[in-house]
């Protein structure tokens, strides 16, 4: 990753016979408390984002599937604004990467399906959309290299595309 605001986590696992068994998170090797839990199940093609906020931390972790993960910064006074970096999170690899506040993040679930799950820090109430950023999925300015040219989007992310050819 070329930011250093973002840490990638590689989970360690336990295998035997019966299956597997994995951390993503203990609160003694943390220092941000998270308080909310989210899961999203999408099938092969959707992608989800770019979204953030300007109060939360996320740690993201692909639990069932492949996703290509992509976090572009949206700081207007970092000398990287609007640049960004991918990962490709599965469960084979058991990566996790912490998001911080003011990037955005996205993902393209590359897997016939795939289960991503993200814990959530932040302080009051949940920052719904009302409080959160949206930026283009291909907006030329970012030039974000997805892996894929017509994904399956939300109604949100569709109506920056509508607004977009106004």
């Amino acid at each position: 990753m070329i930011f250093p605001e973002l840490k990638i986590i590689e989970n360690d696992s336990f295998e035997d016979y019966r299956g597997e068994l994995f951390t993503v998170y203990k609160e003694e090797d943390w220092d941000i408390n998270f308080n909310h839990d989210k899961v999203a199940i999408s099938r092969k093609n959707v992608l989800r984002g770019l979204h953030g906020d300007s109060r939360s931390w996320k740690l993201i972790t692909c639990l069932h599937g492949e996703i290509y993960l992509v976090v572009v910064d949206n700081r207007t006074d970092s000398e990287n604004y609007l640049k960004w970096d991918s990962v490709v999170l599965t469960d084979k690899n058991k990566k996790s990467v912490l998001v911080p506040p003011m990037f955005a993040n996205g993902h393209l679930v590359l897997s016939e399906e795939a289960t991503f799950f993200y814990k959530w820090s932040y302080s009051g109430k949940y920052p719904d959309v009302d409080e959160q950023f949206t930026l283009k999925w291909d907006d030329p300015s970012i030039g974000i290299n997805w892996p894929i040219d017509n994904p399956i989007l939300s109604r949100r992310d569709k109506k920056l595309e509508n607004d977009r050819n106004k």
